[in-house]
């Protein structure tokens, strides 16, 4: 029991070191705006942010309830997932112009019916978006989303602008509508239109995962230690009025990611008490998430800003891939070739594409898709 004690102490001890290490720094650097500097000093501050609660109580939300804006639905179809088991609620962020970019997801990666016979899996596919922020185009895209939804019935829009600096809300769109909606569904996918999603690749990995029921699931592409951006002339501009801290809590990227029904519930949760004037989504997830003590898990085939490279091996452990437009067709149509799995079905085929994927994804010049570590995953 002495030697526990004597660890334990031993612990904190070395904790508050670290803290006092940190909160050091912080003061020498503090006057410094040079973007190395910066990202030095982010690093050292994640374990600070990390680690205590001070981020969650100053960005709580003390007003009352009635004072947060409340937007109305202008599309809502509430009933897709209703009297039925879910595996997996697909929600696509995207933009009322976008008509193009949804019709290619509907007849590819988003095809309900396709993931229905081919894996035995109930997906359902919807689409967030705001209204057009031009009020000369607005009537005439709203008439054209009212057709498509009639269509399709899978368009969920709230009388927001639909506009970068609104993002957040597109975030809490999503997440409202699941726990009114689809609390049943056992995952939830956030993803951007211009991501290329290997359904059946995901669809395959989630059913092995409802199977021993996991729950704090949160996957994708992991941002640890990233700094507020402070340059005024960036879009990703975060004054220190809104974020007075020198590093995010960990985070997902935004473009895709995937959380069990739990986290989907205790996010929201934790989004109604706190400050949502923040509209860099993905962090605004991961204040909510830290909130409820959630960390991101890194999974090392969600893509990065750029394109998967195009190869079967490649394929074989696809999730995600981004900046898709105008190959998603070609894409899907070679990511889904039966041929892919016949590769590397055997020992052979699996050393071939551990080469293959070190030459691929293992270079000297940095390419932001998958890390080299996927080549070895």
């Amino acid at each position: 029991m002495y030697i526990s004690t004597r660890r334990l102490r031993r612990g904190q001890l070395l904790r508050v070191l670290a803290t006092c290490f940190v909160m050091s720094l912080m003061v020498l650097w503090v006057q410094d705006d040079n973007n190395v500097v910066n990202h030095i000093k982010s690093f050292s501050y994640r374990y600070v942010i990390n680690s205590y609660t001070f981020l969650n109580e100053s960005l709580t939300n003390t007003r009352d309830k009635s004072d947060r804006h409340n937007y109305n639905y202008l599309i809502n179809n509430k009933d897709k997932c209703k009297n039925e088991k879910v595996l997996l609620l697909l929600f696509v962020k995207t933009a009322p112009e976008n008509r193009r970019r949804r019709d290619a997801i509907r007849s590819t990666w988003g095809n309900e019916e396709y993931i229905r016979s081919k894996y035995d899996a109930n997906i359902k596919v919807m689409f967030a978006l705001g209204i057009d922020k031009e009020p000369v185009q607005h009537d005439v895209l709203q008439n054209q989303l009212d057709v498509e939804n009639k269509v399709y019935k899978d368009l969920v829009q709230q009388d927001f602008l639909d506009t970068f600096h609104n993002l957040t809300l597109k975030f809490l769109l999503q997440f409202g509508w699941v726990n009114a909606y689809c609390p049943n569904a056992k995952f939830i996918m956030t993803a951007d239109d211009d991501i290329f999603v290997h359904t059946p690749n995901l669809v395959s990995y989630l059913k092995e995962l409802d199977r021993i029921d996991v729950q704090d699931f949160w996957i994708g592409r992991v941002h640890r230690a990233a700094a507020p951006v402070r340059q005024k002339d960036s879009k990703y501009y975060v004054p220190y009025e809104m974020y007075p801290w020198l590093s995010y809590p960990d985070y997902t990227a935004g473009a895709a990611y995937v959380v069990s029904q739990d986290v989907a519930a205790k996010v929201y949760k934790a989004s109604q008490t706190l400050n949502s004037s923040i509209y860099i989504d993905d962090v605004f997830m991961g204040i909510c998430a830290k909130k409820m003590g959630i960390s991101p898990q890194y999974h090392p085939f969600f893509s990065g800003e750029g394109k998967a490279p195009n190869h079967q091996c490649i394929y074989n452990r696809m999730m995600t891939s981004h900046g898709h437009l105008d190959d998603r067709h070609y894409l899907w149509r070679q990511a889904t070739n039966p041929k892919v799995k016949e590769l590397t079905s055997d020992f052979w085929g699996d050393v071939y594409c551990r080469v293959v994927n070190v030459i691929l994804l293992c270079r000297i010049k940095f390419s932001d898709t998958y890390s080299c570590s996927a080549a070895w995953s």
